[in-house]
């Protein structure tokens, strides 16, 4: 009996369309749900349930990070340093999930054209990050990284506010002052300053690490 069921699913293509996909969204619920109550998932905590210094973006680090993915960086750098030797002596503490809990979307990322970038945040200097991404050859000469000159322009801030608004609404505690506060804050700052300072707060939270 068991034989000739499993023979008429195998003949049947919309049985098997039905049955595959209720097994996919089962198998599915199981590994992601349990990821919302996991607190190392969804709280500043590492692995061993240190607590973190993470913190959500600053009006500027968020416009920065906007900027980031707007010139499509994440296609050549990644943001997630796996636990391998390999990997930690070059980019330093691996990453852990309880980083990236004010990351929406996550820049993890799969391709490394160019280093990965989760650990970068106070390693060079602002001069040093400012010249890269103008000429990246100036500071690096075996680089093939494209330039960014047009950043030297002033940031569009029209809808800062809504954007943290937004966010508040899912979990980033900014409070109302600095809501008030987002627009004037990048008063006179160009989008390579948000850039910047959105680079140097990567992976400090875990500064302390080694």
């Amino acid at each position: 009996m068991a034989q000739n069921n499993h023979e008429f699913i195998e003949r049947s293509v919309g049985w098997m369309i039905v049955l595959t996909l209720l097994t996919v969204s089962v198998g599915g619920l199981v590994e992601i749900v349990p990821l919302f109550f996991q607190k190392s998932t969804t709280q500043a905590i590492d692995r061993d349930g240190n607590s973190l210094n993470v913190k959500p973006y600053s009006p500027l680090q968020l416009t920065g990070r906007d900027v980031y993915i707007r010139e499509g960086c994440y296609n050549c750098h990644s943001q997630m340093i796996r636990p391998f030797r390999a990997e930690t002596e070059r980019y330093g503490h691996y990453s852990v999930a309880g980083e990236y809990i004010y990351d929406r979307p996550f820049q993890w990322g799969s391709k490394r054209t160019g280093p990965d970038l989760h650990r970068v945040g106070g390693r060079y200097s602002d001069e040093w990050h400012r010249a890269h991404l103008i000429n990246p050859r100036d500071v690096v000469p075996e680089s093939n990284m494209p330039g960014f000159p047009w950043l030297e322009r002033p940031i569009k801030a029209d809808d800062i506010e809504k954007k943290m608004q937004m966010l508040r609404m899912v979990g980033h505690p900014y409070t109302d002052e600095e809501i008030a506060g987002a627009r004037a804050s990048l008063q006179g700052k160009t989008e390579m300053d948000a850039v910047i300072a959105y680079l140097q707060g990567l992976g400090t939270a875990l500064s302390n690490f080694k």
